[in-house]
């Protein structure tokens, strides 16, 4: 696969020979503006180079059509999508997820892809047992971590602040009015949700933040 780099197409490992290689603690080793060629329309995008740990002579290419994220942001998503490309690989490289099931009967074919990961989950646990030294509380606790990038009282604030703006902007609504609406739609949730949202700091009275 080739990308419109400075007007010529170059392949990934063309680009990389091309450019100077970041040095020191970087988590990149090289970070691109391309264009994406496809059914004639040209797509911006970013080619970022990550160092192999598994091979210091080698390197990863990570490409991100949405150019308004930084190198950082590009490598942490790619990085939480990984394992899902991992466990896929698996279930039609080794454990015959596209393969092994030749019926049209949808119970049937619902009922082998729940044995392929049942197979999957077994081994994956399996192989935690013989090669991770953490303890299974160990290891949710840096789930918990790796995962917890925005908090429930986060997003639903986030998003109170969005219907506050758009029944601003839309209706020509005054404060008083909007925090009365708030005020209701918040007073008919859930008990534990509404102190949930007071623990958090988030919910005061008639206003919201």
């Amino acid at each position: 696969m080739k990308f419109d780099y400075n007007g010529e197409m170059k392949s990934v490992k063309e680009i990389y020979r091309m450019n100077l290689k970041r040095r020191g603690r970087s988590k990149y080793l090289l970070s691109v503006a391309v264009n994406v060629t496809r059914d004639g329309k040209s797509i911006p995008a970013r080619l970022v180079y990550v160092k192999n740990r598994s091979s210091r002579k080698d390197y990863l290419c990570l490409i991100s059509t949405n150019t308004d994220i930084d190198e950082n942001e590009i490598i942490r998503i790619y990085g939480k999508r990984w394992q899902i490309e991992v466990f896929f690989k698996v279930c039609k490289s080794y454990l015959g997820l596209a393969s092994e099931c030749r019926s049209l009967s949808y119970d049937a074919m619902s009922a082998h892809v729940a044995v392929v990961f049942a197979r999957y989950m077994l081994l994956a646990v399996e192989n935690r047992e013989s090669e991770d030294p953490r303890t299974l509380g160990e290891l949710f606790l840096y789930f918990i971590d790796e995962l917890a990038d925005i908090t429930f009282a986060q997003a639903f604030s986030q998003v109170m602040e969005m219907f506050r703006a758009e029944m601003k902007d839309r209706f020509n609504l005054d404060e008083s009015t909007i925090s009365e609406m708030m005020d209701k739609f918040i007073s008919v949730l859930r008990p534990s949700t509404q102190r949930q949202l007071k623990a958090a700091g988030c919910y005061l009275a008639a206003t919201f933040y």
